[in-house]
This record gives C-alpha cells, structure tokens and sequence, in this order.
C-alpha cells in the first residue's frame, strides 16, 4: 500500500461520531492475543453504525516490553489494525502510554519500583496486581527517554498511513503520574507532541484528559495541554461525580467539554462518555453488580442517555464525541483483572458480549440521519455562563469553581430532562 504524506493541517470537521475499542474477547490483553479476523469483524460492524473513528490504547508493557526497546510484533499489529480500520473507511487514534485503564495502572515492570502504590488503583504488570510504585515521566529522564523511544516508533510506523486520524498521548494519565509543577507537564507535552509530529507535522496530537482534572488541581492544566496539543480532550461520567445529583444527568456532558474549552481556549472532543448497563443474556452477574459502588442501569436507560448526549455534545460545539465502549467483555474475561473487582466495566459496550446489539447501537446512525454533520455545522458556541469568569483563577479551588460554573451553566442552558434538582 503506498501511503499519503501529511501536507499540513487536517481538513476542519463539523462533529466526529467515534468509538473506544477493545475487542470483547481480549479486552486488555488484546496485543499478546491478537487476532487480526476478529477486529475485522468488530471494525466491520461498527462501521455499519455509522462510526468514523475508533481510539485505540496501545498496552505501554505490549509496546515496550524494555526502556530501550519496542516491540516489532505489536507495531506489526498495529499496522493491521490500521490496515483492517481503511478498509472500513474508519480513522484510529492510537493512544500511548497506557497507563490508565477500566479502574487499574497498566504498567510494564521497568517503570515499576519497589513498594506500594498510595494511589486508589491497583498496578498491573503481566496480567498480576502488583505491590509498586510507578516511576514519575515527568521527574526521571530515563522515563522520558523511554518514551520518546516508543513516540518515534510509533510515529515513523504510521506516518503517512491513510487512517490514522492522530495521536493521544495518554488516557486519563493523572490517575498514575502526576507533574510536579505546571512548568514540568508544558516540558514534558513539549518534547512528546514534538517526537510525535517530527515524521508528519500535520498529524494532530492530544491528550486525554478527564473530569477528575478539573476537580482538582493535578499539575496539569487545560491552559498547558494547549500550548502543545491541536485540540482537547474531555472524559464525563456523571455517575462518577459526586457533584452531580442524578446519576444520568447528560447535561453534566457539554458543561465539562464547554468548561475545558474555555480553560484551554482551544476546541474539544469529548473523547469518552458512556453508561454500562445490566446483562439481558446469560450469565447474569446480578449479585456483583449490586454490590458495586456505581449504580447498574437498563438498556432502555443508556438508549435514552446516549440519543441525549449525542444532540447535546454537538449542540456545544464540540469537535466530536467518542462512546465508551464497543464491546461487553465475554464471561471467561470476567474474573481477570480488572473485570474482577469492577463488576460494572464488563457492561459498557454498545454490543453485548455475544456480539449483539444493545439498542444504544442505533443512537450514532439516528444522531447522523438527524443532524446531516457533513454540511451542518455544530451551533457556535456560546460562553454567556462564564462572562466575567477569570480562567487563570478556576484553580486556586477548582472544585468549589467546578460546582458554581456548573449552576451556572444549568440555568443558561436548561435540560428538560435532567432530574438533577
């Protein structure tokens, strides 16, 4: 296949329709156990719902299993991956340094130190949790020469290749690794999108961050990720949030984007938003998802959430929206970490874990037949909520700003379904 070289920044889009993947039966250990016939099959169908873009994760330890050394097989995999989304008219974003994953650090054993992790995940190395530190990137050098390391490998890998959309230099990284100083995260953001874009300048770089940066003050900041990145990123959960009253509360979805948006001054994607929900085929893991912490929730219930979130994200003016996820996870996966402890994270698929259609799979097609993305621009935005906000203040008490801005919001833009009081 001859590929096409970058030639300078990427065409403006209207809204992206994307998708987070993991395949049903590997989840996480997918890059050990690929199998090239089953993304064909999982890319084949999510096209047929109208998708245009699946982010990926490359698994740090699959990648780069030494500091000084990445995998020529996962590279080779990850070029079949891509070959197999341009068949299927799809664009991926592969997504580095994973890292952070359904409720656990996936880390390889070189960035782990002896002791034990004060973090509220568990790490996992070579499928086990491990009693460890993870090494800061953003403090030793050694990290950040190794990734650089697997920045280039990546980068001269895909440069060119036809469905590469860009790249996320980590998912919800905070929840591992957190900068020192703001002056260290714009250091390190600086010398990764540059490694990244040395082969293709126009390939955009992002990073994807989540709602738990804007709550607290983790050394990382919208306004820093824009000096470097092309755009934004935003994760929502409402039923995580403790802010947020109603658990199925969508409007708390285009409030986080339109709040990274005006923090950063750039354009969002919200890159991940998505609700689980529980089994209507065998076997049923009822007890467990009733002794989780979040609540379990109808296939008509995330029907309705995601034809809500679709209109609203667009109706914010956001780049695009991801859905988390593709898949439910098959039953032999559930009692491997992290779908052991984390009941709820085998249930978020669009498509059951027999490969069936929940009918939130139909939301993308409705949303795109509904609101024609190609020749109708999103609305502008408007920051009425925010006049005479000071962005640099947001985190001398980000959360106290979090929930204000949030009323704030509600009453410029009320939802007449939102139960939140």
């Amino acid at each position: 296949m001859r590929r096409q070289e970058h030639d300078g920044p990427p065409a403006a889009v209207s809204f992206q329709v994307g998708v987070n993947y993991w395949p049903r039966t590997r989840a996480m250990y997918w890059w050990d156990e690929f199998v090239a016939a089953e993304v064909e099959d999982d890319f084949a169908r999510l096209a047929a719902c109208g998708f245009a873009v699946v982010r990926l994760f490359l698994l740090w330890e699959a990648f780069q299993p030494s500091p000084d050394r990445v995998s020529a097989e996962a590279l080779r995999h990850l070029e079949q991956t891509m070959d197999i989304a341009q068949r299927h008219d799809l664009r991926v974003m592969p997504t580095l340094f994973c890292g952070h994953m359904s409720g656990a650090n996936w880390l390889p054993a070189w960035m782990l130190m002896p002791g034990s992790a004060r973090g509220r995940f568990p790490v996992v190395c070579q499928g086990r949790v491990r009693r460890a530190i993870p090494r800061n990137p953003y403090t030793e050098p050694g990290v950040r020469e190794a990734q650089r390391l697997l920045c280039q490998a990546v980068a001269e890998r895909l440069n060119g290749h036809p469905a590469l959309e860009g790249y996320d230099l980590g998912n919800e990284a905070s929840n591992w690794a957190c900068p020192p100083s703001r002056e260290a995260a714009r250091e390190w953001l600086q010398v990764m999108v540059s490694e990244l874009k040395r082969p293709a300048p126009g390939a955009p770089v992002t990073l994807g961050m989540h709602a738990e940066d804007l709550e607290e003050d983790r050394g990382l900041w919208p306004q820093d990720a824009a000096l470097f990145c092309d755009y934004l990123c935003m994760h929502g959960y409402p039923f995580y949030l403790t802010w947020v009253h109603d658990p199925l509360d969508v409007l708390v979805l285009p409030f986080l984007g339109a709040l990274t948006r005006w923090l950063g001054g750039k354009p969002v994607l919200f890159q991940e938003f998505g609700i689980h929900s529980r089994p209507v085929i065998p076997p049923d893991d009822g007890e467990e998802l009733a002794a989780a912490k979040v609540p379990a929730f109808s296939e008509a219930q995330g029907l309705e959430y995601y034809r809500r979130a679709w209109r609203l994200l667009w109706e914010e003016g956001m780049r695009g929206a991801y859905a988390w996820c593709y898949g439910d996870y098959v039953p032999s996966l559930w009692q491997r970490v992290p779908l052991s402890d984390s009941p709820h994270e085998r249930h978020f698929g669009l498509f059951r874990h027999d490969g069936s259609a929940k009918p939130a799979a139909a939301t993308p097609g409705e949303f795109l037949s509904g609101v024609d993305t190609v020749r109708q621009t999103p609305p502008a935005p408007r920051d009425d909520w925010v006049r005479g906000e000071d962005p640099s203040a947001f985190y001398g008490a980000p959360r106290e700003n979090l929930v204000r801005l949030y009323q704030r919001y509600r009453q410029a833009r009320p939802d007449p379904n939102s139960r939140q009081g």
